[in-house]
């Protein structure tokens, strides 16, 4: 079965074509980022008007590199949501409308199941169980995932997604929009204990995670800094500083709470999806990820976990990754014809395939 999947839910228009005995066949993306540079955030209506210029193109793209026609296409699947309404719109309507002309079905996806199942697209794939980290813009979630569409919620951030805090801490830093990655590169030539910054909820005894906390502890530290110095301009070392002990503070917390979250589900596989699941610092505290699991003898002994990151391509938003949770859907016949979106849709609410 050969899926189209069509990704609108913010800023990138993603396009793609997935075969459930081939594999991923192609895939295309535009993003919108130098766009809404301009205005130090994602402006919506921008957005969803560039959604409906690129996707016609990106969808001719993507056929044209698989050596396919439309005739060929057996299911069209979008992001029903959550995010931005116009944007999911733009895409939906195009779906809709493509799937009716084709006579094919039209599935629905949801965007973070997409996130979640984007590790199966690696050639090393993780096996069902496992405890999913999804870490995004928009975000931070702990899901336990038995399987397609049987996912239970552990915990989440209470304020600020991890990668939202990034991004408004790069902006408080004076960093172009979109900061969040530029801030994790400058940390790389950060200074050690050169700043130190809290780590909220760390021991809370459960999987919630808070991050706005750690933007005014950085408001603090610049502030200071400005005053010491008698200037508002903060040198680049330590500005590389503060972006250094920001990002230890925010990988500690999500590294703490990814423990925990495998201790309490007994799992023992790791799958981290989402756009700052591309982040360095986070995949190589990762890729040493432990626990200590209590022994007969009463002492904790530290057992290795398998981590699975996707591939970079798909970190971020992507039509790859909705192309192939929707054949997962189609599979299992979960399909559903449907034009309205969800810019609201928690994860837990959608059907177990």
């Amino acid at each position: 079965m050969l899926v189209l999947g069509i990704e609108s839910s913010c800023d990138e228009t993603g396009v793609a074509l997935y075969d459930t005995e081939r594999g991923l066949l192609a895939h295309h993306l535009h993003t919108q980022m130098a766009m809404h540079a301009e205005y130090g955030g994602v402006v919506p209506e921008l957005a969803s008007r560039d959604h409906i210029r690129r996707v016609v193109p990106l969808t001719e793209g993507v056929l044209q590199e698989a050596g396919v026609g439309y005739d060929d296409i057996d299911a069209v699947a979008f992001t029903q949501g959550p995010g931005l309404g116009g944007a999911l719109l733009a895409g939906s309507g195009y779906a809709n409308a493509l799937a009716f002309a084709l006579n094919k079905p039209v599935i629905p996806v949801h965007h973070l199941e997409g996130h979640l199942l984007s590790p199966l697209l690696a050639d090393e794939k993780p096996e069902f169980p496992f405890v999913a980290l999804l870490v995004s813009g928009g975000h931070t979630q702990f899901m336990a995932v038995r399987g397609i569409g049987d996912y239970t919620l552990l915990g989440e951030s209470v304020d600020d997604a991890a990668g939202e805090a990034f991004d408004k801490t790069a902006k408080l830093l004076g960093l172009p929009y979109p900061g969040g990655a530029k801030l994790s590169e400058l940390a790389k030539s950060g200074t050690p204990n050169a700043f130190a910054f809290p780590r909220p909820m760390l021991h809370s005894h459960d999987l919630q995670m808070s991050f706005s906390g750690l933007k005014t502890a950085v408001l603090t530290a610049v502030e200071k800094v400005r005053a010491e110095t008698g200037s508002n301009k903060i040198s680049g070392q330590t500005r590389n500083d503060i972006c250094y002990a920001f990002q230890d503070a925010v990988v500690d917390v999500l590294v703490a709470k990814s423990k925990k979250a495998l201790l309490d589900t007994g799992f023992r596989t790791l799958v981290v999806a989402g756009g700052v699941g591309a982040n360095w610092k986070l995949r190589d505290e990762f890729s040493r990820l432990s626990v200590q699991m209590p022994s007969e003898k009463g002492k904790p002994k530290a057992e290795a976990v398998k981590v699975f990151f996707p591939p970079m391509a798909y970190c971020t938003d992507n039509g790859a990754m909705i192309a192939f949770a929707g054949a997962m859907r189609l599979q299992d016949r979960k399909q559903a014809a449907g034009f309205n979106v969800k810019p609201r849709w928690p994860l837990s609410d959608i059907v177990k395939a």
